[in-house]
């Protein structure tokens, strides 16, 4: 049994339980955001649509990410841990937009029914398998995560 009588395993579900509630949320604003931007102020951009959208949801991700999925593995200060948050959510963002941009502009996909379902769906599932394994890997991990992965690729 680990600390506080919690299996190891309750808590991977746990975690991948909060972290998928803290996802919906930053989903819902991702892709509300883009509809607005992309049907009114921004129609002929939807690039440009999704980066402001992404920008917005990745707020209310690292706000539920920190203070909720991984408030027991913050091992971090607030300035290195916003900073490789923000990187890691660069590659989310990439990861989406790529999706975006391949079937929009490569494959000529223009409606924006295809562009939800390659940014908001195939792009977002992508992106957030990255994001889940970067978050608990790099992110949100204790000082004692980091030295004893040093010490296994020491003794590797």
């Amino acid at each position: 049994m680990a600390q506080h009588g919690i299996s190891p395993v309750r808590k991977v579900l746990r975690r991948l339980g909060s972290f998928s509630l803290v996802g919906a949320v930053a989903f819902v604003v991702d892709v509300s955001l883009f509809n607005v931007l992309a049907s009114t102020v921004l129609n002929d951009s939807p690039i440009t649509a999704k980066v402001i959208s992404v920008t917005v949801a990745t707020a209310v991700s690292w706000l539920g990410s920190r203070y909720l999925t991984f408030r027991s593995t913050r091992g971090r200060s607030v300035r290195s841990e916003t900073l490789l948050f923000a990187l890691t959510n660069l590659v989310g963002l990439l990861i989406a937009t790529g999706c975006l941009f391949v079937s929009h502009y490569l494959l000529g996909f223009t409606s924006q029914f295809a562009d939800n379902i390659s940014g908001n769906v195939i792009g977002v599932l992508a992106g957030n398998i990255f994001r889940y394994f970067a978050y608990r890997y790099v992110v949100f991990t204790t000082e004692e995560e980091r030295a004893a992965r040093t010490a296994l690729k020491e003794n590797a």
